[in-house]
């Protein structure tokens, strides 16, 4: 998802811009071979109900005539451009929250045109709202929801370009993110924020953090303010989240790197300066100018603090007072979201996605299992980490990152996990984001969204490789070269087990434009036509009766390859029948993010992120993310 930058570039723009990729020549025509034995680049995109959209190991006992029965309860509505949202027929939204909006009763107000001052910022709803998880406490609707980054120029109206010019411009914007827990109630009006909750907590880039897992201690954790390395202040650039199943929330750190920068001179230690490059934190930092005042974020003083950013944290949304946990044997990668299953035997698996052009995808698998009400303190520190492996046969491996596998210890490999994938010969990916668990079968959905230097060259025919010198070429679950569309890769484990280490696979949906590419891998697939039109997706959750939910972060020019596509969306699909149907579309400019549903199920509540319009105030208001309920006019179950 997108990180801050006053100069509106996307993160993996601003890294290529900072980071120009190393090449390496040979392309891999083996590739292109299994595609086109699929039939992507034969022209034969006809794939009749859905079969091979889902892959012939997907379909159990499925026929033309239960693929051709749907199972959505709405009609899809038509793509938009204009600057508000809009639902089926039969359907209402409504603002839960938006940024500014007070959380205690000692908040201060929102000035349309100022914002919110620095003295009281964390006792609001943050910006830029993201990934979300519903807890139901003792009767309570507890609502745990990230807030991934600011927009400098709508936050610090009163400076030149938004860059932060005074230390208190600084911590404003230090407070507007990470994580809110709320208590949400609905009445007669809808949905509301419960003022004053005592589940109300605010958990910013100030907040107390404790770390712990194989990384804790280590000495490229220890800072002068921590000699530890076992605590650390923040949580930085919240994306996507998760649940556990006992009742924590999952919060995870995508692009902590831009928030760092240099006073002086980058560190010389060649094991931190090759992390640094892998991780993309240079000297100038994203926008943000954190280190010009506050000598946390100025690695030429403190040039572990990174090392302390890129974890997923554990939160317990019951309990005000508790400490966040940082969880770093789950890695330390740019994360999208987690996603967690419980094995037959009663083990935790966690999938995650590692967000950036040609990273990878992860799984975590405990030591011990789960039992309700019993022990959970080890199930996110003890156990194994693995990374993907594609194969061209439509069949994939889990590869255990081991001192043995990758030469690494335990330490630096929940240091410096991408180093561990490249080890040990993990599958580039097209920017893993979202994974999705299906609670109705077992299978799980990972949102590629997209990735421009894919097979892409140079002059002199040398292709791209990722942050580590990891060949881009094409592989089989990314069959496209320059994809500017971005696909949905599912895999089901091998004796329907999430434990096992090994899994079938195939594509659910390769987004395109039929219209403008007919006959090419850029139509996309047949679950793609004039009406569903859609690129980007990004954010994914599937729901109890086994529907996906599809939220996209793309271009909205509805321009050339991207015409009749509209505003950023959300999608319902059926793994099924392979349909796919437009639900939702946000205001022009946003990227719709983030998902939950009240705990009766007849409520869904959806992020809508930095929306250029003013919305959803209206002209002479700053643009200011929120969070919408929508419910059916009929008041039956939302998904």
């Amino acid at each position: 998802m997108e990180p801050i930058n006053k100069t509106k570039l996307s993160a993996d723009e601003w890294d290529e811009l900072n980071f120009p990729r190393p090449e390496v020549q040979e392309f891999d025509r083996v590739v292109e071979r299994a595609i086109s034995r699929r039939g992507f680049l034969g022209g034969t995109l006809a794939f009749g109900s859905g079969a091979l959209v889902m892959g012939s190991a997907f379909v159990k006992g499925g026929t033309a005539e239960a693929a051709q029965t749907s199972r959505f309860a709405f009609e899809q509505i038509a793509a938009q451009t204009d600057s508000t949202i809009h639902v089926p027929a039969g359907y209402n939204w409504k603002v839960l929250v938006r940024c500014g909006d007070p959380l205690f009763s000692d908040a201060p107000a929102f000035d349309p045109k100022a914002g919110i001052p620095n003295a009281g910022a964390d006792r609001v709803f943050g910006e830029n709202t993201d990934g979300m998880e519903l807890f139901l406490v003792d009767g309570h609707e507890i609502l745990a929801v990230n807030s991934e980054y600011v927009n400098n120029d709508i936050n610090l109206p009163h400076t030149a370009d938004g860059t932060p010019a005074t230390a208190e411009d600084v911590e404003l914007l230090q407070k507007l993110q990470g994580v809110a827990v709320m208590e949400i109630a609905e009445g007669e009006d809808g949905w509301t924020v419960v003022t004053d909750s005592p589940f109300n907590r605010r958990i910013t880039h100030l907040s107390p953090m404790a770390i712990d897992g194989p990384a804790a201690g280590h000495p490229l954790l220890q800072t002068e303010a921590d000699p530890t390395g076992t605590q650390s202040l923040g949580t930085f650039n919240n994306c996507g989240a998760g649940q556990t199943p006992w009742g924590t929330y999952l919060t995870c750190e995508e692009n902590f790197n831009g928030y760092f920068g240099a006073n002086g001179d980058l560190p010389s230690d060649e094991t931190v300066a090759n992390g640094y490059k892998r991780y993309g934190i240079n000297a100038k930092g994203a926008g943000y100018n954190y280190h010009a005042f506050d000598a946390r974020f100025d690695v030429t003083k403190n040039p572990n603090e990174p090392h302390r950013a890129g974890y997923i944290v554990e939160i317990d949304p019951s309990d005000p007072t508790s400490t966040p946990v940082k969880r770093t044997a789950l890695g330390r990668i740019k994360h999208e979201n987690a996603a967690a299953a419980i094995a037959p035997d009663g083990r935790v698996v966690v999938y995650m996605g590692d967000d950036e052009r040609g990273e990878f995808i992860y799984k975590w698998l405990s030591r011990d299992i789960y039992v309700p009400g019993g022990d959970t303190s080890t199930l996110l520190t003890e156990g194994q980490l693995y990374v993907a492996k594609f194969n061209d046969d439509m069949t994939g491996e889990w590869l255990a990152l081991t001192p043995e596998t990758t030469g690494m210890d335990a330490a630096m490999i929940a240091i410096f996990t991408r180093t561990a994938g490249s080890a040990v010969g993990a599958t580039t990916m097209d920017r893993p984001e979202w994974v999705a668990v299906n609670p109705t079968a077992i299978e799980a959905y990972c949102c590629l969204t997209n990735n421009s230097r894919r097979g892409a060259k140079t002059d002199d025919g040398k292709i791209r490789t990722n942050a580590g010198g990891d060949a881009m070429t094409l592989n089989a679950p990314n069959p496209r070269e320059t994809n500017d569309y971005g696909q949905i890769v599912r895999w089901r484990p091998h004796n329907d087990d999430h434990a096992a280490d090994s899994f079938d696979w195939d594509l659910y949906v390769m987004a395109g434009n039929p219209t403008v590419h007919a006959d090419t891998p850029y139509a996309g697939t047949a679950n793609i036509n004039a009406g569903n039109l859609f690129n980007s997706p990004d954010g994914m959750k599937i729901d109890t009766s086994g529907l996906i939910w599809i939220q996209t972060d793309g271009d909205d020019s509805n321009e050339g390859d991207f015409a009749g596509m509209g505003n950023n969306q959300m999608l319902a699909g059926d793994p099924f029948t392979g349909e796919i149907r437009r639900f939702l579309t946000g205001p022009n400019g946003s990227e719709v993010t983030g998902i939950a549903w009240s705990s009766d199920r007849r409520t869904m509540f959806v992020g809508i992120q930095h929306p250029a319009a003013p919305f959803p105030d209206g002209e002479g208001s700053l643009p200011r993310s929120a969070i919408v309920a929508v419910k059916r006019d009929d008041k039956a179950l939302v998904g």
